[in-house]
């Protein structure tokens, strides 16, 4: 018998039809959603990058070209190679801790490691660097009830003096304290001390600083920043990766059991 004009939906569950479209737009929103999670980390690093493929499913997808709001492009996944990481296994079996060969601290090994990000300034909505000192960011300022910590003396670690703050460096975007600028013991040279790794601000009469993840003489060793008055991301990693690769190979003590 011929279907009648608009008789389809009386052979048709329209309400189970509707049930089976949405799963398939959520299914299919999963899978794209899962594969433009993966622009950024994938594939991972494998222990034997030439025979083993850390992808998963799905597979990671084509490269997306973004233009950035300050003028040029940047591609997810990009083909930014990772620096060499000099360390060997210590143990001949998968997921075998490394041991560094080099200086860990500088080499991105354990809690040393960082991300490799674009070696130029993080900027701010209206352009700006986002990080700057007060020198430069003239329209910010310390307040007058809080310690100051320019003139302080920083005291690392083993309890020697490593130099003295000379200026502070501040985030535009959400305003604070990101950096001590601290001229080094001895030398005209300075070194960028993020503010989160000052364990105290002293005023009062002590006037300190103090640094508990490294020594006084690693201070020496801090990776400088190309341009006095701005600090590029990969800067930004690479220093705040030195002190917190610290905490573990500042000294040989802190590298032992506990227990």
């Amino acid at each position: 018998m011929p279907i009648g004009t608009g008789g389809l939906t009386s052979y048709i569950d329209v309400a189970q039809m509707t049930l089976y479209g949405f799963w398939i737009f959520f299914f299919g929103l999963i899978i794209y959603l899962r594969r433009e999670d993966k622009r950024e980390g994938y594939p991972l690093v494998s222990e034997y990058p030439d025979r083993v493929t850390v992808e998963g499913f799905p597979p990671t997808p084509a490269p997306k070209t973004f233009l950035l709001p300050h003028g040029g492009t940047e591609q997810a996944p990009r083909d930014r190679p990772e620096p060499p990481h000099p360390a060997l296994a210590a143990r001949p079996w998968f997921g075998a801790p490394l041991e560094p060969t080099g200086d860990p601290m500088l080499e991105g090994i354990g809690p040393a490691a960082y991300a490799n990000r674009a070696d130029t300034p993080e900027r701010t909505y209206e352009g700006e660097t986002r990080m700057a000192p007060l020198r430069v960011a003239t329209a910010f300022f310390l307040e007058p009830t809080d310690p100051d910590p320019r003139g302080m003396t920083v005291v690392a670690a083993d309890g020697a003096a490593a130099g003295v703050v000379r200026e502070v460096w501040i985030d535009r975007t959400e305003p604070g304290i990101r950096y001590l600028e601290v001229a080094l013991a001895g030398s005209e040279e300075t070194v960028l001390l993020p503010a989160s790794f000052a364990d105290a601000i002293l005023g009062g009469r002590r006037q300190e600083v103090t640094v508990s993840a490294i020594t006084a003489a690693q201070f020496a060793k801090v990776p400088r920043v190309k341009n006095p008055d701005q600090v590029t991301m990969l800067e930004e990693e690479r220093i705040t990766a030195y002190y917190a690769g610290g905490y573990l190979f500042a000294t040989p003590e802190r590298r032992e059991p506990l227990i």
